[in-house]
Protein backbone atom coordinates (compact mmCIF):
# COMPACT_ATOMS: atom_id res chain seq x y z
CA UNK A 1 0.00 0.00 0.00
CA UNK A 2 1.53 3.44 -0.79
CA UNK A 3 2.45 5.49 2.05
CA UNK A 4 1.79 9.62 1.83
CA UNK A 5 3.85 11.35 4.02
CA UNK A 6 4.98 15.11 4.09
CA UNK A 7 8.78 16.00 2.77
CA UNK A 8 10.97 14.58 5.00
CA UNK A 9 12.81 17.86 6.39
CA UNK A 10 16.56 17.36 7.09
CA UNK A 11 18.02 16.97 10.39
CA UNK A 12 19.69 20.07 11.75
CA UNK A 13 22.24 20.78 14.94
CA UNK A 14 21.95 23.45 17.62
CA UNK A 15 23.89 24.94 20.40
CA UNK A 16 20.94 26.90 21.37
CA UNK A 17 18.38 25.12 23.38
CA UNK A 18 15.64 27.57 22.26
CA UNK A 19 16.60 27.39 18.71
CA UNK A 20 16.40 23.55 18.79
CA UNK A 21 13.21 23.48 21.10
CA UNK A 22 11.61 26.04 17.80
CA UNK A 23 12.91 23.60 15.66
CA UNK A 24 11.67 20.18 17.52
CA UNK A 25 7.71 22.10 17.67
CA UNK A 26 8.00 23.12 13.62
CA UNK A 27 8.64 19.39 12.60
CA UNK A 28 5.94 18.05 15.52
CA UNK A 29 3.16 20.68 14.48
CA UNK A 30 3.80 19.84 10.58
CA UNK A 31 3.35 16.30 11.08
CA UNK A 32 0.45 15.93 13.32
CA UNK A 33 -1.26 19.30 11.10
CA UNK A 34 -0.77 16.83 8.02
CA UNK A 35 -2.42 13.84 9.79
CA UNK A 36 -5.64 15.92 10.79
CA UNK A 37 -5.63 17.12 7.62
CA UNK A 38 -6.50 14.23 6.23
CA UNK A 39 -8.79 12.93 8.86
CA UNK A 40 -10.68 16.02 8.62
CA UNK A 41 -10.55 15.67 4.52
CA UNK A 42 -11.79 12.12 4.97
CA UNK A 43 -14.86 13.46 7.52
CA UNK A 44 -15.71 14.85 4.02
CA UNK A 45 -15.62 11.77 1.87
CA UNK A 46 -11.95 12.14 0.86
CA UNK A 47 -10.15 8.81 0.69
CA UNK A 48 -6.45 9.04 1.32
CA UNK A 49 -4.78 7.11 -1.99
CA UNK A 50 -2.52 5.27 0.33
CA UNK A 51 -1.42 4.78 4.26
CA UNK A 52 -1.24 8.54 6.17
CA UNK A 53 2.21 8.32 7.93
CA UNK A 54 4.02 10.96 9.50
CA UNK A 55 6.65 10.39 12.35
CA UNK A 56 7.59 12.03 15.48
CA UNK A 57 10.59 14.28 16.07
CA UNK A 58 14.03 13.21 17.27
CA UNK A 59 16.36 14.43 19.56
CA UNK A 60 20.26 13.22 19.24
CA UNK A 61 23.38 13.83 21.32
CA UNK A 62 26.84 12.80 20.95
CA UNK A 63 29.47 12.27 23.35
CA UNK A 64 33.39 11.40 22.26
CA UNK A 65 34.99 11.43 26.03
CA UNK A 66 34.67 9.50 29.56
CA UNK A 67 35.77 12.88 30.85
CA UNK A 68 33.98 13.91 34.41
CA UNK A 69 32.07 17.07 34.85
CA UNK A 70 31.69 19.04 37.42
CA UNK A 71 27.96 19.75 37.44
CA UNK A 72 26.30 19.17 41.07
CA UNK A 73 23.10 18.14 38.97
CA UNK A 74 22.03 14.10 38.87
CA UNK A 75 21.36 13.95 35.45
CA UNK A 76 22.56 15.71 32.62
CA UNK A 77 25.14 13.03 31.40
CA UNK A 78 26.08 10.81 29.31
CA UNK A 79 27.57 7.84 30.96
CA UNK A 80 29.26 6.17 27.47
CA UNK A 81 31.77 7.60 24.44
CA UNK A 82 28.66 6.99 21.46
CA UNK A 83 25.21 8.05 20.51
CA UNK A 84 22.08 8.92 22.51
CA UNK A 85 18.49 9.24 20.93
CA UNK A 86 15.30 9.71 22.09
CA UNK A 87 11.62 10.36 19.94
CA UNK A 88 9.83 14.05 21.52
CA UNK A 89 5.85 14.60 21.51
CA UNK A 90 4.12 17.76 22.84
CA UNK A 91 6.89 20.36 22.59
CA UNK A 92 4.55 23.37 23.82
CA UNK A 93 3.62 21.55 26.98
CA UNK A 94 7.15 20.02 27.62
CA UNK A 95 8.99 23.41 26.23
CA UNK A 96 10.56 24.51 29.47
CA UNK A 97 11.51 20.62 30.40
CA UNK A 98 13.16 20.41 27.26
CA UNK A 99 15.26 23.35 26.81
CA UNK A 100 16.67 22.80 30.46
CA UNK A 101 17.83 18.95 29.53
CA UNK A 102 19.07 20.43 26.56
CA UNK A 103 20.95 23.57 28.25
CA UNK A 104 22.32 21.10 30.75
CA UNK A 105 23.61 18.53 28.11
CA UNK A 106 25.07 21.19 26.08
CA UNK A 107 26.72 22.54 29.59
CA UNK A 108 28.77 19.32 30.25
CA UNK A 109 29.40 17.85 26.71
CA UNK A 110 29.91 21.17 24.25
CA UNK A 111 28.94 19.78 20.79
CA UNK A 112 25.17 19.93 19.30
CA UNK A 113 21.71 19.11 19.77
CA UNK A 114 20.52 17.00 16.82
CA UNK A 115 16.54 17.27 16.02
CA UNK A 116 15.38 15.49 13.29
CA UNK A 117 12.57 13.18 12.20
CA UNK A 118 12.39 9.62 13.49
CA UNK A 119 10.90 6.34 11.62
CA UNK A 120 8.23 6.17 14.61
CA UNK A 121 5.33 7.19 13.44
CA UNK A 122 2.61 9.51 15.22
CA UNK A 123 -0.29 7.46 15.84
CA UNK A 124 -3.55 8.74 14.49
CA UNK A 125 -5.07 8.89 18.48
CA UNK A 126 -2.05 10.72 19.35
CA UNK A 127 -2.06 13.74 16.74
CA UNK A 128 -5.72 14.81 17.67
CA UNK A 129 -6.11 17.34 20.17
CA UNK A 130 -7.66 15.84 23.54
CA UNK A 131 -10.45 18.50 23.00
CA UNK A 132 -10.45 17.91 19.99
CA UNK A 133 -14.17 17.04 18.42
CA UNK A 134 -14.46 14.77 15.17
CA UNK A 135 -17.29 14.17 13.05
CA UNK A 136 -17.82 10.55 14.36
CA UNK A 137 -21.30 10.04 12.33
CA UNK A 138 -19.19 10.92 9.01
CA UNK A 139 -16.40 8.01 9.57
CA UNK A 140 -18.88 5.98 10.71
CA UNK A 141 -20.70 6.37 6.86
CA UNK A 142 -17.80 5.87 4.96
CA UNK A 143 -17.30 2.01 6.62
CA UNK A 144 -13.19 2.39 6.03
CA UNK A 145 -11.70 1.37 9.33
CA UNK A 146 -9.65 4.10 10.08
CA UNK A 147 -6.56 1.32 10.98
CA UNK A 148 -6.66 1.16 7.53
CA UNK A 149 -5.42 4.70 6.71
CA UNK A 150 -3.80 5.84 9.77
CA UNK A 151 -1.45 4.20 12.23
CA UNK A 152 -2.73 3.10 15.59
CA UNK A 153 -0.75 3.15 18.66
CA UNK A 154 2.04 0.22 18.80
CA UNK A 155 2.76 -1.08 22.50
CA UNK A 156 5.96 -1.95 21.18
CA UNK A 157 6.81 1.56 21.34
CA UNK A 158 5.19 2.63 24.50
CA UNK A 159 6.50 -0.02 27.37
CA UNK A 160 8.66 0.94 30.35
CA UNK A 161 11.83 -0.91 29.53
CA UNK A 162 13.83 1.78 29.89
CA UNK A 163 12.72 3.43 32.88
CA UNK A 164 12.41 -0.06 34.64
CA UNK A 165 16.49 -0.78 33.64
CA UNK A 166 15.35 -4.08 31.45
CA UNK A 167 16.18 -2.61 27.82
CA UNK A 168 19.57 -3.55 26.88
CA UNK A 169 21.14 -0.96 23.69
CA UNK A 170 23.27 -1.99 20.88
CA UNK A 171 26.69 -2.01 21.57
CA UNK A 172 27.88 1.42 20.94
CA UNK A 173 24.29 2.62 20.87
CA UNK A 174 22.35 4.60 20.25
CA UNK A 175 21.56 4.78 23.87
CA UNK A 176 18.48 6.16 25.06
CA UNK A 177 18.77 9.36 26.42
CA UNK A 178 15.05 9.78 28.22
CA UNK A 179 13.20 7.50 30.34
CA UNK A 180 10.27 7.63 27.68
CA UNK A 181 9.56 7.49 24.42
CA UNK A 182 6.97 9.68 22.53
CA UNK A 183 4.41 7.40 22.32
CA UNK A 184 4.83 6.19 25.63
CA UNK A 185 4.43 9.61 26.73
CA UNK A 186 1.28 10.81 24.63
CA UNK A 187 -0.13 7.55 25.88
CA UNK A 188 0.02 8.88 29.47
CA UNK A 189 -1.09 12.29 28.18
CA UNK A 190 -4.27 10.90 26.85
CA UNK A 191 -5.25 8.89 29.83
CA UNK A 192 -4.43 11.85 32.32
CA UNK A 193 -7.26 13.35 30.73
CA UNK A 194 -9.57 10.35 31.01
CA UNK A 195 -8.95 9.60 34.74
CA UNK A 196 -8.47 13.34 35.94
CA UNK A 197 -10.91 15.05 34.49
CA UNK A 198 -8.23 17.75 33.47
CA UNK A 199 -5.95 18.57 30.67
CA UNK A 200 -2.21 17.39 31.22
CA UNK A 201 -1.02 20.82 31.06
CA UNK A 202 -2.44 22.23 33.93
CA UNK A 203 -0.47 19.23 36.17
CA UNK A 204 2.15 20.98 38.67
CA UNK A 205 5.44 19.91 39.10
CA UNK A 206 4.52 18.83 42.77
CA UNK A 207 1.93 16.72 43.52
CA UNK A 208 -0.03 15.36 46.60
CA UNK A 209 -1.98 12.30 46.66
CA UNK A 210 -4.44 11.25 49.23
CA UNK A 211 -6.89 8.43 49.80
CA UNK A 212 -10.21 10.51 50.87
CA UNK A 213 -12.51 12.61 49.74
CA UNK A 214 -12.16 15.28 53.14
CA UNK A 215 -8.95 16.28 51.56
CA UNK A 216 -9.87 17.26 48.29
CA UNK A 217 -12.80 19.06 50.06
CA UNK A 218 -10.58 20.94 52.50
CA UNK A 219 -7.87 21.81 49.63
CA UNK A 220 -10.53 23.08 47.34
CA UNK A 221 -11.27 25.52 50.20
CA UNK A 222 -7.80 26.63 51.10
CA UNK A 223 -7.48 26.91 47.07
CA UNK A 224 -10.69 29.14 46.80
CA UNK A 225 -9.58 31.79 49.81
CA UNK A 226 -5.86 32.09 48.00
CA UNK A 227 -7.79 33.33 44.88
CA UNK A 228 -10.20 35.25 46.91
CA UNK A 229 -7.59 37.14 48.85
CA UNK A 230 -4.76 37.36 46.05
CA UNK A 231 -2.73 34.79 47.07
CA UNK A 232 0.84 36.09 46.00
CA UNK A 233 2.30 32.56 44.54
CA UNK A 234 -0.59 31.00 42.91
CA UNK A 235 -1.96 32.29 39.87
CA UNK A 236 -5.19 30.27 39.59
CA UNK A 237 -7.21 27.11 40.64
CA UNK A 238 -8.51 24.41 38.46
CA UNK A 239 -10.82 21.85 38.99
CA UNK A 240 -12.23 18.82 37.16
CA UNK A 241 -13.90 19.55 33.78
CA UNK A 242 -10.85 21.98 33.42
CA UNK A 243 -13.19 24.84 35.38
CA UNK A 244 -10.59 27.78 36.04
CA UNK A 245 -10.52 30.05 39.04
CA UNK A 246 -8.16 33.46 37.99
CA UNK A 247 -6.62 34.80 41.06
CA UNK A 248 -8.12 37.93 42.44
CA UNK A 249 -5.33 39.94 41.52
CA UNK A 250 -5.84 38.58 37.83
CA UNK A 251 -8.92 39.37 37.63
CA UNK A 252 -11.07 36.58 39.59
CA UNK A 253 -12.85 34.99 37.00
CA UNK A 254 -14.30 31.91 36.23
CA UNK A 255 -14.65 29.72 33.20
CA UNK A 256 -15.02 25.51 32.60
CA UNK A 257 -17.80 23.48 33.10
CA UNK A 258 -18.04 20.67 35.85
CA UNK A 259 -18.34 17.48 34.35
CA UNK A 260 -21.94 15.80 34.87
CA UNK A 261 -19.82 12.57 36.57
CA UNK A 262 -17.17 12.59 38.33
CA UNK A 263 -13.84 11.39 37.15
CA UNK A 264 -11.99 8.25 38.56
CA UNK A 265 -9.36 10.11 39.92
CA UNK A 266 -10.10 14.03 39.93
CA UNK A 267 -6.99 15.96 40.13
CA UNK A 268 -6.94 19.94 41.12
CA UNK A 269 -4.30 22.26 40.67
CA UNK A 270 -3.13 25.66 42.38
CA UNK A 271 -0.85 26.99 39.39
CA UNK A 272 2.14 28.80 39.39
CA UNK A 273 4.31 30.15 37.35
CA UNK A 274 6.76 27.73 35.50
CA UNK A 275 4.57 24.92 36.89
CA UNK A 276 5.92 25.34 40.52
CA UNK A 277 2.12 25.23 41.67
CA UNK A 278 0.83 22.32 43.27
CA UNK A 279 -1.68 19.12 42.21
CA UNK A 280 -3.82 17.07 44.24
CA UNK A 281 -5.51 13.94 43.09
CA UNK A 282 -8.15 12.16 44.88
CA UNK A 283 -6.65 8.67 43.86
CA UNK A 284 -9.26 6.86 46.11
CA UNK A 285 -8.68 3.48 48.08
CA UNK A 286 -6.34 0.64 46.21
CA UNK A 287 -2.57 0.12 44.80
CA UNK A 288 -3.85 -0.11 41.28
CA UNK A 289 -5.28 3.44 41.23
CA UNK A 290 -2.35 4.44 43.21
CA UNK A 291 0.36 3.14 40.45
CA UNK A 292 -1.71 3.67 37.50
CA UNK A 293 -1.91 7.66 38.07
CA UNK A 294 1.74 7.73 38.87
CA UNK A 295 2.77 5.77 35.96
CA UNK A 296 0.91 8.17 33.95
CA UNK A 297 1.99 11.81 36.25
CA UNK A 298 5.38 10.56 35.86
CA UNK A 299 6.00 11.25 31.87
CA UNK A 300 5.61 14.81 33.00
CA UNK A 301 8.49 14.50 35.19
CA UNK A 302 7.36 16.08 38.10
CA UNK A 303 9.99 17.16 40.95
CA UNK A 304 7.95 15.13 43.90
CA UNK A 305 4.79 13.73 44.86
CA UNK A 306 3.96 12.87 48.20
CA UNK A 307 1.15 10.77 50.04
CA UNK A 308 -0.76 12.46 52.26
CA UNK A 309 -3.96 10.46 54.17
CA UNK A 310 -5.22 7.62 56.33
CA UNK A 311 -3.63 4.80 57.61
CA UNK A 312 -3.76 2.53 60.66
CA UNK A 313 -2.04 2.59 63.78
CA UNK A 314 -0.03 -0.56 64.77
CA UNK A 315 1.11 0.40 67.92
CA UNK A 316 -0.56 0.83 71.21
CA UNK A 317 1.13 3.82 72.30
CA UNK A 318 -0.12 5.73 69.31
CA UNK A 319 -3.31 7.91 69.45
CA UNK A 320 -6.08 8.71 66.79
CA UNK A 321 -4.82 11.95 64.98
CA UNK A 322 -1.08 10.70 65.46
CA UNK A 323 1.08 11.18 62.66
CA UNK A 324 3.68 8.37 60.43
CA UNK A 325 6.52 10.10 58.71
CA UNK A 326 7.21 6.98 56.43
CA UNK A 327 11.22 5.98 56.82
CA UNK A 328 10.76 2.45 54.69
CA UNK A 329 8.00 0.34 52.94
CA UNK A 330 6.72 -3.05 53.42
CA UNK A 331 5.86 -3.67 49.61
CA UNK A 332 3.06 -6.19 49.86
CA UNK A 333 0.35 -4.22 47.12
CA UNK A 334 2.00 -6.79 44.71
CA UNK A 335 1.05 -4.54 41.46
CA UNK A 336 4.70 -3.19 40.47
CA UNK A 337 5.68 -6.65 41.66
CA UNK A 338 6.44 -7.72 37.62
CA UNK A 339 7.96 -4.44 37.27
CA UNK A 340 10.25 -3.41 40.49
CA UNK A 341 11.59 -6.65 42.46
CA UNK A 342 10.91 -7.12 46.09
CA UNK A 343 14.52 -7.41 46.75
CA UNK A 344 14.85 -3.58 45.53
CA UNK A 345 14.79 -1.15 48.51
CA UNK A 346 12.88 1.67 48.69
CA UNK A 347 14.71 4.70 50.41
CA UNK A 348 13.55 7.44 51.92
CA UNK A 349 14.51 10.60 50.38
CA UNK A 350 16.65 12.77 52.88
CA UNK A 351 15.28 16.20 51.48
CA UNK A 352 11.58 15.27 51.31
CA UNK A 353 11.87 13.41 54.81
CA UNK A 354 13.16 17.38 56.16
CA UNK A 355 10.65 19.08 54.68
CA UNK A 356 7.94 16.61 55.76
CA UNK A 357 9.13 17.04 59.37
CA UNK A 358 10.12 20.95 58.79
CA UNK A 359 6.49 21.38 57.73
CA UNK A 360 4.99 19.32 61.19
CA UNK A 361 7.03 21.33 63.37
CA UNK A 362 6.03 24.68 61.86
CA UNK A 363 2.16 23.55 61.45
CA UNK A 364 2.09 22.21 65.02
CA UNK A 365 4.08 24.77 66.72
CA UNK A 366 5.74 22.21 68.33
CA UNK A 367 9.50 21.28 68.79
CA UNK A 368 11.70 18.16 69.48
CA UNK A 369 9.73 15.75 72.36
CA UNK A 370 6.41 17.60 71.55
CA UNK A 371 7.08 16.68 68.35
CA UNK A 372 7.75 12.66 69.20
CA UNK A 373 4.10 12.68 70.47
CA UNK A 374 2.41 13.14 67.83
CA UNK A 375 4.97 12.17 65.25
CA UNK A 376 6.17 8.57 64.49
CA UNK A 377 8.81 8.08 61.98
CA UNK A 378 8.48 4.10 61.36
CA UNK A 379 8.14 1.78 58.14
CA UNK A 380 4.91 1.64 56.86
CA UNK A 381 3.00 -1.86 55.49
CA UNK A 382 0.87 -1.59 52.02
CA UNK A 383 -1.52 -4.44 51.71
CA UNK A 384 -3.74 -5.15 48.53
CA UNK A 385 -6.79 -6.58 50.93
CA UNK A 386 -8.75 -3.60 52.37
CA UNK A 387 -10.02 -6.10 54.51
CA UNK A 388 -6.60 -7.37 56.39
CA UNK A 389 -8.13 -7.56 59.64
CA UNK A 390 -10.23 -10.94 58.75
CA UNK A 391 -7.24 -13.05 57.96
CA UNK A 392 -5.90 -14.76 60.76
CA UNK A 393 -4.64 -12.62 63.09
CA UNK A 394 -1.98 -14.49 64.37
CA UNK A 395 -0.13 -14.47 61.21
CA UNK A 396 -0.87 -11.05 60.27
CA UNK A 397 0.44 -9.80 63.96
CA UNK A 398 3.42 -11.69 63.54
CA UNK A 399 4.49 -10.63 60.09
CA UNK A 400 3.93 -6.90 61.17
CA UNK A 401 5.62 -7.26 64.26
CA UNK A 402 8.44 -8.52 61.96
CA UNK A 403 8.82 -6.04 60.03
CA UNK A 404 8.88 -3.04 63.11
CA UNK A 405 5.33 -1.50 61.05
CA UNK A 406 3.91 1.63 62.85
CA UNK A 407 1.44 1.83 60.73
CA UNK A 408 -0.70 0.28 57.69
CA UNK A 409 -2.53 1.51 54.56
CA UNK A 410 -3.16 0.11 50.89
CA UNK A 411 -1.42 3.06 48.65
CA UNK A 412 1.96 4.60 49.95
CA UNK A 413 3.83 2.08 49.37
CA UNK A 414 3.17 2.11 45.37
CA UNK A 415 3.63 5.49 45.37
CA UNK A 416 6.98 5.38 46.61
CA UNK A 417 7.61 2.10 44.75
CA UNK A 418 6.78 4.29 41.70
CA UNK A 419 8.49 7.34 42.31
CA UNK A 420 11.92 5.09 42.96
CA UNK A 421 10.91 3.60 39.98
CA UNK A 422 10.17 6.50 37.26
CA UNK A 423 13.13 9.11 39.44
CA UNK A 424 10.38 11.36 41.08
CA UNK A 425 11.24 12.15 44.62
CA UNK A 426 8.47 10.53 46.98
CA UNK A 427 7.92 10.78 50.69
CA UNK A 428 4.76 9.85 52.97
CA UNK A 429 3.16 11.48 55.86
CA UNK A 430 -0.03 9.71 57.20
CA UNK A 431 -2.50 10.22 59.93
CA UNK A 432 -3.58 7.71 61.73
CA UNK A 433 -7.12 7.28 61.75
CA UNK A 434 -7.91 3.79 63.86
CA UNK A 435 -6.31 1.02 65.46
CA UNK A 436 -8.19 -1.96 64.72
CA UNK A 437 -5.26 -4.50 66.47
CA UNK A 438 -6.03 -2.81 69.49
CA UNK A 439 -9.85 -2.40 68.98
CA UNK A 440 -10.13 1.23 68.55
CA UNK A 441 -12.24 1.57 65.47
CA UNK A 442 -14.18 5.06 64.32
CA UNK A 443 -18.21 5.40 65.34
CA UNK A 444 -19.85 7.68 63.23
CA UNK A 445 -19.93 10.48 65.44
CA UNK A 446 -15.91 9.85 65.97
CA UNK A 447 -15.45 9.72 62.81
CA UNK A 448 -16.56 12.99 62.09
CA UNK A 449 -15.47 15.15 64.90
CA UNK A 450 -11.68 13.15 63.99
CA UNK A 451 -12.41 14.50 59.98
CA UNK A 452 -12.82 18.45 60.96
CA UNK A 453 -10.71 18.39 63.30
CA UNK A 454 -7.75 16.64 61.95
CA UNK A 455 -8.01 17.06 57.57
CA UNK A 456 -6.79 21.16 58.41
CA UNK A 457 -3.99 20.52 59.79
CA UNK A 458 -2.76 17.87 57.75
CA UNK A 459 -3.43 19.47 54.77
CA UNK A 460 -1.58 22.31 55.98
CA UNK A 461 1.58 20.35 56.62
CA UNK A 462 1.59 18.46 52.89
CA UNK A 463 1.53 22.66 51.43
CA UNK A 464 4.19 23.45 53.49
CA UNK A 465 5.99 20.57 52.99
CA UNK A 466 5.26 21.31 48.70
CA UNK A 467 6.75 25.04 49.75
CA UNK A 468 9.81 23.94 51.33
CA UNK A 469 10.92 21.66 48.41
CA UNK A 470 9.83 23.86 45.77
CA UNK A 471 12.57 26.64 47.04
CA UNK A 472 15.04 24.00 46.85
CA UNK A 473 17.60 24.01 44.47
CA UNK A 474 17.50 21.05 41.36
CA UNK A 475 20.55 19.52 42.40
CA UNK A 476 19.14 18.82 46.05
CA UNK A 477 15.58 17.88 45.25
CA UNK A 478 16.46 15.18 42.27
CA UNK A 479 18.59 12.79 44.48
CA UNK A 480 21.45 10.60 43.38
CA UNK A 481 19.56 7.53 45.10
CA UNK A 482 16.99 7.64 42.31
CA UNK A 483 20.14 7.31 39.45
CA UNK A 484 21.13 3.74 38.26
CA UNK A 485 24.68 3.00 36.78
CA UNK A 486 24.00 3.95 32.99
CA UNK A 487 21.34 6.36 34.09
CA UNK A 488 19.28 8.47 30.76
CA UNK A 489 20.89 12.13 30.54
CA UNK A 490 17.61 13.67 30.60
CA UNK A 491 15.89 14.25 34.03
Amino acid sequence: MTTISPPRLDKQSFTDPEKAWEYMAELYHRNTGFIRGHLDALTKGVVPAGRVRACYPQVEVRSTSYSRHESTLPYGFLHTPGLYRTTVTAPDLFRTYYQEQFTVILKNHGGTIDIGESDTPIPLHFAVEANERIDGEALNALNIPLRDVFDAPDLGNTDDEIANGTFVPPRGGPYPLAAFTAPRVDYSLFRLSHYTGTDAGHFQNFVIFTNYAFYIDEFCRVAKEYMRSGHAHYESFIEPGNVVTDNALRGGNVAGTAPVRAPQMPAYHLTADRGRGITMVNIGVGPSNAKTITDHIAVLRPHAWIMLGHCAGLRNSQELGDYVLAHAYVREDHVLDADLPLSVPIPALAEVQVALEQAVHEVTETEGIETKKIMRTGTVATFDNRNWELRDQAEITQRLSQSRAVALDMESATIAANGFRFRVPYGTLLCVSDKPLHGELKLPGMASDFYRTQVNRHLQIGLRAMEILRDQPAERLHSRKLRSFAETAFQ
